[in-house]
């Protein structure tokens, strides 16, 4: 009887059992995959807040990053310049196997290619149905987490919800010499209500992205031969990865014995899609739960509940704000992505806000708010009106 079982050993769920394991409580990590940080679609930017907080990733950078160009849909480039680091590349299957590697040293143990087929909850234990190179096995524990990412089965089953406001991600390395900053492209011809990226890794490498609802795959392959044309990348014919990536958190991420974390839950930024500081803090507020938990011997539906109130009390506004900003986002043209741009560039606003004392890659509720004051809320109907015409 383990006190806890997590499922999934991402930077959430491996964060969660380093931190239960330190405090002295028996922890066992399922890994479906056979290698804890296998490939996935994910483009590991973090910000300077993330690093300070959560060192365990250093080891992971690939390059710091103080500006970014971004392209409008006609071409135009706008580029925001700090002195100072403002985020960080990170490879991220070397993060998934350094938070695994510091969690097993706090004393965490790890089942490789152990898919999680079901979890049971009783009133003494909660049970998982583990499948182990084809044969079925039942582990039990007081508690578990899920941390097993987007698209995970578990919390629907167990009565928790569903994930029902996603995008789909896709993403390749490329060979692009002479990129040494972030480039992030606007324009529904490429990535229709989002955006695309061109993120500098290693020397000559970059990774090429998008994020759209369908046809992702079509569009990052437009977008591929569209940097080739350019020049920007050396060719087109690369191997894509997909992901899902969620833009809405469950309904509930607690209940009786069991809490969700990371993508599993949803935490993630709804303007771009960024998950690995936010899944790092829900998996702290996750830990702390659990250890009260285990040392009261209480793992009621109200005992766990502490954590969806911890979590949303740091996350619920920033959240709510970036879905707003996201649907709006969505229902813009191009020619209204031109005028928006055109504004912001008019109202010098990409200046106040970089200038600004609390300027913060990871935190962009206050910069849409202050973002949407400045243009002001003539500027602002003048842009809405012909969507909410069409509506």
């Amino acid at each position: 009887m383990y006190d806890t079982l997590v499922v999934g050993g991402g930077p959430a769920g491996s964060y969660v059992a380093g931190i239960l394991a330190s405090q002295g409580h028996s922890v066992l990590v399922l890994e479906q995959h056979q290698t804890v940080g296998k490939t996935t679609c994910c483009t590991g930017i973090v910000g300077r807040e993330c690093m300070d907080a959560f060192p365990v990733g250093r080891p992971a950078i690939l390059r710091e990053a103080r500006c970014a160009k971004f392209f409008t849909p006609s071409g135009a480039c706008i580029r925001l310049d700090r002195e100072t680091v403002q985020a960080y590349i990170l490879d991220r299957k070397v993060l998934d196997a350094e938070l695994a590697r510091s969690a097993r040293w706090q004393g965490a143990q790890y089942r490789l290619g152990c898919k999680v087929d079901d979890i049971s909850i009783g009133t003494e234990a909660v049970r998982a149905q583990v499948n182990i190179s084809g044969q079925t096995k039942n582990l039990e524990a007081k508690t578990v987490v899920i941390a097993s990412g987007f698209g995970s089965k578990l919390p629907q089953r167990l009565g928790l919800g569903k994930n029902g406001d996603f995008v789909m991600g896709a993403q390749a390395e490329v060979e692009a010499e002479g990129t040494d900053e972030v480039e992030v492209y606007l324009g529904n011809h490429l990535a229709p209500g989002f955006f695309a990226w061109l993120v500098p890794t290693s020397e000559g490498k970059a990774l090429a992205g998008l994020l759209c609802r369908r046809h992702t795959g079509r569009y990052l392959r437009r977008f591929l031969d569209d940097m080739k044309e350019k020049g920007r990348i050396s060719s087109p014919d690369v191997r894509i990865s997909y992901g899902g990536i969620p833009l809405r958190p469950l309904p509930k991420t607690s209940m009786q014995r069991v809490i969700v974390v990371g993508d599993a839950a949803g935490h993630v930024k709804p303007t771009t899609g960024g998950g690995i500081y936010y899944g790092l803090l829900c998996a702290q507020a996750a830990a702390d739960t659990l250890h009260q938990a285990l040392g009261d011997n209480d793992f009621s539906a109200k005992s766990l509940a502490r954590y969806d109130a911890k979590w949303r009390r740091v996350l619920s506004r920033e959240l709510r704000t970036g879905r707003w900003a996201r649907h709006l986002f969505e229902k813009l043209d191009d020619s209204q992505i031109e005028r928006l741009v055109g504004r912001v560039q008019s109202k010098r606003i990409p200046e106040s806000l970089l200038n600004s004392d609390d300027f913060s890659f990871d935190w962009h509720r206050k910069l849409l708010l202050r973002g949407a004051r400045r243009i002001g809320l003539r500027g602002a109907m003048s842009l809405l009106w012909p969507m909410l015409r069409r509506r």
